[in-house]
């Protein structure tokens, strides 16, 4: 097999596995959001879960991407680990169906296949039929590269080291770590079994040998989704080693089975092509131990707690649901960002909350706590600002595009929310330091106005969230504002009547001012929130 061989072996390689990544990336951005939904929904049904991965991972050609997309839900907090256990051992059996299409040998259109995708994705005007182009160019790159593969390979039937090798290739232990070290260098489970394929189709590879072959790659390919893991959240962690013990289990089992039982030789005998043989025997090392660990789900996590223990505690500066490292599909990427900025926004309404019941009671008691969820808050701003910024360079559907947009402002009145709570906290301090409270009357006008700044809050969340605006709803949030406005400057006029009478001093005159003018600020903050989110609601209600 001389230079040129190797040349066109690589390069045919490299269009196969580019051409199942962009065909994926086609395929889940037709069709993203609606996997999202799906997966959301049923996925609280061990068995429904088991055929959502299989299906998922049958339409984006990945079983690692679609493992990697659990993790994504389970850092969301939309997913358990049980309900995800299910969804992966489906998304094994589901990778198989490439296998499938490569013994079917379509490669003869392929070149059909890349023109009409190229046409499409080009000269398309809507995005949905681009991505439809995408596809086609995508299943045509891979087998145009199955195809190069094949011929690459071709001179190896004339080399008598390479014949000699096959002949005796018996040994399970060198195959299985032939087929670990392949797919843990290709990083695709598929791609290392068209390998097996294009060599099966000059004749080159013998079903006993790729068996182990094929063991040693559903184990390989476990190191996507581990590598996703490290720097993920513990469950996101749990969720790759139920990928590992799945592709494990079904080593230890189909090795021996293999030596001992003549499986391989009854493939053969059933069927004559050595391209679909080894499909086959692929599909029933994952199908096999899919049914045999699905009822075993409970267990299998059980594992996962050993390998990955719970941890007592964590620094609060980290995202909790977002993981920069992993690539996950938009919908999960959107998904992950909502919960941080959820989680953002219940600190800044703790802060809010506790310093303006420390301003009401003359107290500063939690003031190290505000200060230090301030910090936390800070930095989430900026860490999620940073993330979006790369999220952004990345293609995504309009909607997910309109929904990080929203973000951008969300944080940012979010963050000026939080600076209020502190200046709140600071004319605490003053309160405090003079030895003065505020009158009965005084509180009473500060906890009404504080209480309906964090009841618009949470109904300006409820927009964030995806809860459809309607006239009612916007004319009630309109009203509440106006409410608040007009109770601030009812109470800086009490205020006034006072400090005449005396029963106030002009020090605490203004600390109150200064607390009613951050309470004012924050509603205006909230509404800026739900003009953003509403706004990208409608935009998104009307694209549907």
């Amino acid at each position: 097999m001389g230079i040129n061989s190797i040349i066109a072996l690589l390069g045919g390689l490299g269009a196969f596995l580019f051409g199942m990544k962009y065909m994926g990336e086609g395929l889940e951005l037709a069709a993203g959001p609606k996997m999202k939904e799906l997966l959301e929904k049923l996925t609280r049904n061990r068995i429904m879960g088991f055929l959502l991965g299989a299906l998922v991972t049958v339409v984006i050609q990945s079983s690692s991407a679609t493992t990697v997309m659990v993790m994504g839900f389970i850092n969301a907090e939309i997913m358990d680990l049980a309900q995800a256990t299910g969804v992966i051992f489906g998304a094994n059996i589901g990778t198989t169906i490439t296998s499938i299409l490569i013994a079917l040998d379509v490669s003869g259109i392929a070149p059909i296949c890349i023109c009409i995708g190229a046409v499409m994705l080009l000269y398309a005007k809507k995005k949905r039929n681009r991505y439809i182009g995408q596809v086609v160019l995508g299943f045509g790159i891979l087998f145009q590269g199955l195809h190069t593969m094949s011929q690459a390979m071709s001179p190896l039937k004339d080399s008598p080291g390479f014949q000699e090798f096959i002949l005796n290739a018996k040994n399970p232990l060198l195959g299985f770590v032939v087929g670990v070290i392949l797919c843990a260098v290709i990083q695709s489970s598929s791609a290392a079994v068209g390998v097996l394929q294009a060599l099966a189709m000059q004749g080159l590879m013998p079903l006993y040998f790729a068996a182990f072959v094929v063991c040693g790659i559903n184990v390989g390919s476990s190191t996507p989704p581990l590598l996703s893991a490290l720097n993920a959240k513990n469950n996101a962690k749990r969720a790759a080693c139920i990928y590992l013990i799945f592709n494990i289990v079904g080593a230890i089992l189909f090795i021996p089975l293999t030596i001992l039982f003549p499986i391989t030789q009854m493939i053969e005998r059933v069927i004559p092509d050595p391209v679909f043989q080894i499909a086959v025997y692929h599909i029933i090392f994952k199908v096999v131990t899919g049914v045999i660990l699905l009822p075993l789900v409970n267990v299998v996590v059980k594992w996962t707690y050993r390998i990955i223990p719970k941890q007592a505690h964590e620094s609060a500066f980290r995202f909790e649901y977002i993981d920069p490292n992993m690539v996950g599909s938009p919908a999960v990427l959107s998904l992950q960002v909502g919960r941080e900025v959820e989680r953002m926004c219940d600190m800044v309404r703790k802060n809010v909350s506790d310093a303006a019941e420390g301003l009401i009671q003359n107290d500063i008691m939690s003031a190290n706590v505000i200060r230090e969820r301030e910090q936390v808050i800070d930095y989430l701003a900026s860490e999620i600002t940073d993330y979006l910024t790369k999220v952004n360079a990345l293609q995504l559907p309009q909607s997910v595009s309109n929904y990080m947009g929203c973000v951008f402002h969300v944080i940012n009145d979010l963050e000026q929310i939080g600076d209020h709570a502190i200046k709140i906290l600071v004319q605490t301090e003053k309160c405090v330091e003079m030895g003065q409270a505020y009158s009965q009357a005084a509180q009473d006008e500060l906890r009404q106005i504080y209480q309906m700044d964090m009841d618009l809050l949470d109904k300006t969340m409820k927009l964030f969230r995806g809860q459809r605006p309607t006239p009612e709803g916007w004319l009630d949030m309109k009203l509440q504002e106006r409410t608040i406005m007009k109770l601030a400057v009812k109470a800086q006029s009490n205020h006034m009547e006072r400090l005449q009478e005396k029963t106030c001093t002009f020090e605490q005159g203004l600390t109150f001012i200064e607390s009613l003018n951050s309470l004012m600020r924050i509603v205006n903050h909230v509404m800026n929130i739900a003009e953003a989110s509403g706004s990208e609601l409608l935009l998104n209600t009307a694209r549907e």
